[in-house]
């Protein structure tokens, strides 16, 4: 039997049909969680993940839901808890990039990233938090009350331009996660983030598809690979155990040295 410091918690991971999310998924339901796996658009790529999870014995539900929009968010976790009677860890996942030059970023691509990528966790975080209070401690299951890791990224310290509104979003990541681990640390709610860097996903093919972008992109890459969602997921399940029960308002990169300013190491 492999190691399971998730069992018996019930998990929810946003934007989890594929890429990040669902490497995520997989991880905490290998670590023994059961795995609701939200979704806006590919309902196919959410019952791929969900069998995935159900081979290895694990509960899974796809649920599908903007997390910007407030009436959508509470549905999922209505339907949730209705179906599993908790929540003790959330993965704020979900997000995207709608890239343009400043000149010509609209307040539309500004709303709509900073809608999904921000706004989503709180609303998320929100009803999380509620309902880690209202249940109360489990303490069979976990030292922690509950546990929210949100997914941030390099860009919440390294500036991005042509990128804005994304490296905004992630800015703000920061200091929402600082900020509600603070507040909620006296009750046992641990908050922290993961920063990935390149990870090989659909999301940025173009960035590693061809043999030039792949070797264009590693230069920003000490440790000389591009990372891969399991690389994320291992992080994920560590933050949501008891393992790190005393790390709390963390963002922890998980980047292969890409926020070591690389360019300085042949000079600066």
């Amino acid at each position: 039997m492999s190691y399971q410091p998730l069992k018996g918690q019930k998990a929810l991971v946003t934007g989890a049909s594929s890429g990040i999310g669902a490497g995520v998924a997989l991880s905490l339901a290998q670590a023994g969680a059961d795995v609701v796996i939200n979704y806006a658009s590919s309902a196919a790529g959410a019952e791929k993940v969900v069998k995935e999870i159900t081979a290895l014995g694990r509960q899974a539900l796809a649920i599908k839901a903007d997390v910007s929009k407030e009436d959508e968010v509470a549905a999922m976790f209505k339907q949730m808890i209705s179906a599993w009677g908790t929540i003790h860890i959330l993965v704020n996942n979900a997000g995207l990039q709608q890239d343009a030059a400043f000149v010509d970023m609209t307040l539309e691509q500004w709303n709509k990233v900073i809608g999904i990528n921000l706004t989503g966790m709180f609303l998320c975080s929100s009803l999380a938090v509620k309902e880690f209070v209202r249940r109360g401690m489990q303490p069979e299951l976990s030292r922690a009350m509950g546990k929210i890791i949100c997914m941030s990224s390099v860009h919440e310290t390294i500036p991005w331009a042509g990128h804005v509104n994304y490296a905004s979003s992630k800015g703000g990541v920061k200091l929402f996660m600082q900020s509600l681990a603070q507040e909620l640390a006296p009750q046992k709610i641990r908050i922290n983030s993961i920063g990935p860097g390149a990870i090989q996903t659909p999301i940025n093919r173009s960035a590693w598809e061809t043999p030039e972008a792949l070797s264009s992109l590693l230069t920003l890459i000490p440790y000389g690979r591009i990372g891969l969602p399991e690389d994320i997921g291992k992080a994920t399940v560590w933050l949501a155990s008891d393992d790190s029960d005393y790390v709390s308002g963390q963002t922890i990169f998980v980047d292969g040295g890409m926020t070591l300013y690389p360019e300085f190491a042949r000079g600066g």
